[in-house]
């Protein structure tokens, strides 16, 4: 009895924190409630009544709450805008939680995921490369744990996503990556490896056994964050294997992959600063035909790998009708946090900045070049939806206002005034991708 009543009591401070503006006289009342009905089923340390009497009934008392005196409380423009939504955690551990949940209710009877990923906080390459098992049929979230620990949020999030194996995932619940903690109680499968290169080497193998030989390969740094990040979300989206090299010189552990998956077409994203010239020719040398898809700097990178098309290969956003994860290069571990979020619902590509108060000139250009249009009838327009991950210390809310402003579908108009030709819709829009242009080849 005494479990069941401190379970009930923790999950009614988890609700009360998660609603903020509720009054502190439900909590106050719950609790006398619990308690009350505690004491009168006899529950004492030892076991044994506490009184012969019975309790008196609970009194609850519920406030109505005062409308808030300052705007900040409405959660509005910081929480959502018309156009976005924000992922406010104030580190990747909160955002993971919320985005696993976001992407998997996992109430109102809909189930969650087969399995859920775990990574830890110090190790970003290898939940850049678990993003992969977040695409189908796999289709695993993934939560952080810290310090050979799982922090409460995730722990809770784990619980409430309540995974449950299938074929899918080898009957396994949970994918313990490098040095993430171990949860108790679920079917795990670890992958470790002695450097980020074997990790995702091995973070490859399994998600090949799992789910057969991959369409393509993508080959990024394990050192310049900024350069990798946009990797998760496209990992996510198709299933491709991330795999790793140093700037100037190419870990056993990638070429032994490469080796395995031979013929599989390579692409590596990043330019020469990442990864350099020589590193390159090494790459090509195991795997022929090998491209590169990079512009220097990590804003107009995650822009390159945004527009490009090769066959099936990249996401060719190169007009409106999308949706779009902006994270901050300074927190490289919210993209792989954020990756379900491109392999689920507006399926958008990850964009970066590297300036978390205002939107970079790349950047703005790039959104600004997606605007969505209409000529006559704003009801039949297409439409961009912005997820920004990292509370207001990462991205601003006057970041989040630019981000709003140009997402939002706008009357068209030709010089002269007249409506111009409006943005194609769904059905008129072409079926094969755009090939690429050759000058975002390097």
């Amino acid at each position: 009895m005494f479990a069941s009543i401190r379970y009930f009591l923790a999950d009614v401070g988890h609700w009360i924190w998660s609603h903020r503006l509720v009054s502190a006289a439900i909590l106050v009342g719950a609790l006398a409630a619990a308690a009350a009905i505690y004491l009168a089923a006899g529950g004492g340390d030892n076991g044994t009544a506490v009184s012969a009497e019975p309790a008196p009934a609970p009194r609850v008392v519920v406030k109505e709450v005062p409308a808030p005196e300052n705007t900040d409380d409405l959660g509005f423009p910081s929480f959502a805008t018309k156009n976005t939504t924000r992922v406010s955690g104030a580190d990747a551990i909160a955002d993971a939680a919320a985005v696993a949940l976001a992407v998997y209710p996992s109430t109102g009877g809909v189930p969650g995921p087969d399995a859920v990923t775990l990574v830890d906080s110090g190790e970003w390459p290898a939940a850049v490369a678990a993003a992969s098992l977040a695409a189908a049929p796999v289709s695993a979230p993934l939560l952080v744990s810290e310090s050979g620990e799982l922090p409460p949020l995730s722990a809770t999030a784990l619980r409430e996503l309540d995974p449950q194996g299938s074929a899918a995932t080898a009957g396994r619940q949970v994918f313990v990556i490098g040095a993430a903690a171990e949860p108790a109680d679920f079917e795990t499968l670890n992958v470790d490896g002695a450097d980020a290169a074997e990790v995702a080497a091995e973070v490859a193998r399994l998600r090949e056994r799992l789910a057969g030989e991959p369409d393509q390969i993508v080959i990024t740094s394990d050192e310049a964050a900024g350069y990798a990040m946009p990797a998760a979300g496209w990992a996510a989206r198709s299933g491709d294997p991330v795999l790793f090299t140093d700037k100037d010189s190419l870990p056993d552990a990638t070429v032994k992959a490469l080796r395995r998956d031979d013929g599989v077409p390579v692409f590596v994203l990043g330019p020469e600063s990442a990864i350099s010239a020589a590193t390159m020719k090494e790459i090509e040398h195991v795997a022929p035909g090998a491209q590169r898809v990079g512009e220097e700097g990590p804003v107009e990178n995650a822009i390159a790998f945004a527009r490009y098309a090769n066959g099936n290969f990249g996401w060719n956003i190169n007009d409106p009708g999308h949706g779009f994860v902006i994270a901050n290069t300074d927190r490289p571990l919210d993209a792989a946090a954020a990756a379900p979020l491109s392999a689920s619902g507006t399926w958008g590509p990850l964009l970066v900045t590297d300036d978390g108060a205002a939107l970079p000139a790349p950047l703005r250009g790039y959104l600004l070049d997606l605007k969505p249009g209409y000529a006559d009838d704003p009801t039949r327009a297409l439409y961009n939806h912005v997820w920004l991950i990292g509370d207001t210390s990462a991205l601003s809310v006057d970041l989040q206002a630019e981000v709003d402003e140009l997402a939002e579908v706008a009357p068209v108009t030709s010089g002269s005034g007249s409506a111009a030709t409006p943005a194609p819709t769904p059905e008129s829009q072409p079926n094969e991708p755009q090939q690429p242009n050759p000058d975002q080849q390097k």
